[in-house]
């Protein structure tokens, strides 16, 4: 694939959408973004040209992706709610697909998830499987992507952890904690997506760092690391869940669903594949360890607060 020809990124001033972006910059490729974001600040709006993410209009939507040979696609959502939800996720997405074929696009690299299941009980794990199908029935070149978790700045999960760890003296965990996660560096998942975008063959890979943990073992290392060694219980999920929302209402958010605690628990985040990531989690932490976790990261603010 020529990187002198134009790439589109799906939510370009967002999380992993961004990091896509700076790197596709950074090796002289035109970027496009589809976004609904279009006025949140970063270093290099003016280097991209901006398109809304306009699901209700096919045609607009194949017209904002003319002359792009890569879509990065990295739309979706983490979880039900009032405003959005995962089927309506899926029906947009798979009118993504179709606008990039319709408009001439030649690769899709998606961001999919560990695990997927067609069959799954949890919406998350199925409705990607059911777009995996879509990519690979479509007729287009393609890289799916499949991360278990990203961390990096503008992470919610491990920084949100970092945050519970300084405000409480005592952490809640869910079951035994010994379910397992494979955090990868958004960095990292970035030049993949990136190097997946220059190549031609259809692939599927896992996406993950080079540090497995058990949940509670990765609690108390940010715990050490950032000075808040806490007492952590563990709980039922039901009560778990009570003191989540009880959380959840001081902070205006959802820290947690039941379809989550039910994916971590049943080991979706943890696969047997070689780590493509190359940065530690530990590492990271270390060096942001006077940061992360000082401010509370609120998804429900991420999606209605667009500027």
């Amino acid at each position: 694939m020529d990187s002198s020809t134009t790439h589109a990124v799906t939510g370009a001033f967002g999380y992993s959408g961004k990091y896509i972006a700076r790197l596709l910059l950074e090796k002289g490729v035109s970027v496009h973004t589809l976004t609904n974001s279009k006025d949140r600040p970063t270093e290099y709006a003016e280097q991209i040209t901006v398109h809304p993410l306009k699901f209700d209009d096919e045609d607009e939507l194949a017209r904002s992706l003319e002359g792009c040979s890569v879509l990065y696609n990295t739309y979706w959502i983490r979880f039900n709610y009032k405003t959005a939800n995962h089927s309506i996720a899926v029906e947009n997405s798979l009118k993504l697909f179709e606008a990039a074929k319709k408009a001439g696009v030649q690769r899709i690299v998606h961001s999919s998830i560990t695990n997927p299941d067609i069959n799954s009980p949890l919406p998350y794990f199925s409705g990607k499987a059911i777009l995996e199908q879509a990519i690979k029935d479509s007729g287009l070149s393609y890289a799916i992507l499949r991360p278990a978790i990203l961390f990096g700045e503008e992470d919610i999960l491990i920084n949100n952890i970092a945050w519970t760890l300084r405000k409480f003296p005592i952490v809640g965990i869910f079951g035994d904690g010994k379910y397992k996660l494979q955090p990868i560096w958004v960095d990292d998942y970035a030049r993949m997506a990136v190097e997946q975008g220059m190549k031609t063959e259809n692939i599927i890979m896992d996406a993950v760092g080079p540090e497995t943990f058990a949940y509670t073992d990765l609690v108390k290392m940010i715990g050490k690391i950032i000075g808040r060694n806490r007492i952590l219980l563990r709980m039922p999920d039901w009560f778990g869940l009570m003191m989540t929302k009880i959380i959840g209402a001081m902070v205006h958010d959802i820290l947690v669903t039941k379809t989550e605690i039910k994916g971590l628990k049943s080991n979706l985040l943890h696969v047997d594949s070689e780590p493509r990531g190359t940065k530690k989690l530990t590492e990271w932490i270390e060096e942001n360890k006077s940061t992360v976790g000082m401010k509370y990261a609120n998804e429900l603010q991420r999606r209605t607060d667009r500027a």
